[in-house]
């Protein structure tokens, strides 16, 4: 991405939390590196190891231009030792081939979810959380995709399709695994939009700031000590290193963003939905243990009130 930068924006719900490279990107409204996900306490290590990985594959950095490395975190301290650090540049260079080989493949398939990478130890809604992905197709032909790594609220709130399932699921299923409700709510959820529809920066910071209500709709109110971090991108404007975008491209404004706001807010709402149903339960420091969500008994409750059809019937 050095050698090709995108247009860029962010938005900040909340911002008990980090993402470094967040200002550069708001002053030139382009991200020229890869955004890395880790917990709270790896920032440093990630940061680091990004930095030497990014100067191997591209000579010119550090000697015609620097980078600051785009990398968002969540506190995943219930579960995980947050004293150690844990993380090495070993596994940074892993995650950054994994997701260069995913890229460049030629049949695209599902990236991972749930209980994997940085959304190894995070806890959502009162249930495991982790990683989640959405995408909608807008009238344009455009896609709209999100990636979520969620670690924010309390089960109480957890809402699915407008259905409180939180406060209707028994409290019995908390205690699976041995489940401390006394988690505090607050975490973070750190939100990337991608589209390959040609936006400009401002447009971009624009439709991050729509991740915020897709979090609403899932149960989030950003508490006190929580990061609400939303970055979007948009590839349809990129153009080489110091070059401009190209003229012949006009770009999507005004009026005709509406349907990429509403593809962010849905597409939010499942990946942080999908986060859930794709994490099992995990036991963590101490014996903490985050549960997974009951898919089952979700599914009868959304069929209850009539969200979905009955197929056993």
């Amino acid at each position: 991405m050095f050698g090709s930068p995108v247009p860029a924006g962010g938005a900040v719900l909340n911002g008990a939390g980090e993402c470094t490279g967040f200002l550069a990107a708001a002053e030139w409204g382009l991200a020229e590196t890869p955004v890395f996900l880790t917990s709270t306490m790896q920032v440093g290590r990630v940061y680091d190891a990004a930095c030497e990985l990014l100067m191997a594959a591209d000579p010119r950095i550090g000697t015609n231009d620097v980078i600051i490395p785009i990398v968002a975190e969540c506190d995943d301290s219930f579960l995980s030792d947050a004293r150690r650090m844990q993380v090495n540049a070993a596994d940074v260079k892993a995650a950054l081939e994994a997701a260069r080989a995913a890229a460049a493949a030629s049949v695209r398939e599902a990236p991972p979810e749930g209980a994997v990478g940085a959304g190894t130890g995070m806890s959502c809604l009162g249930f495991k959380g982790g990683i989640g992905t959405a995408s909608r197709v807008v009238p344009s032909g455009h896609t709209v995709g999100v990636l979520v790594l969620t670690n924010f609220g309390d089960r109480q709130r957890l809402t699915v399709d407008g259905v409180p399932v939180g406060r209707m699921l028994p409290p019995a299923e908390d205690a699976e695994g041995g489940w401390q409700a006394a988690r505090p709510p607050a975490g973070s959820c750190i939100t990337l939009i991608v589209t390959d529809a040609p936006l400009l920066p401002a447009a971009c910071s624009r439709l991050a700031r729509r991740a915020g209500l897709g979090l609403a709709r899932t149960g989030s109110t950003a508490h006190h000590g929580s990061g609400e971090i939303f970055v979007a991108l948009a590839t349809g404007l990129r153009a080489p290193r110091g070059e401009p975008a190209p003229s012949s491209v006009v770009p999507v404004s005004g009026w005709a963003l509406d349907p990429f706001f509403d593809a962010a807010v849905e597409a939010t709402e499942e990946a942080v939905l999908t986060s859930l149903l794709a994490a099992p339960t995990v036991t963590g420091r101490d014996g903490n243990t985050s549960p997974g969500l009951p898919a089952a008994r979700v599914r009868e409750l959304l069929v209850a009130a009539g969200r979905i059809a009955d197929d056993s019937a």
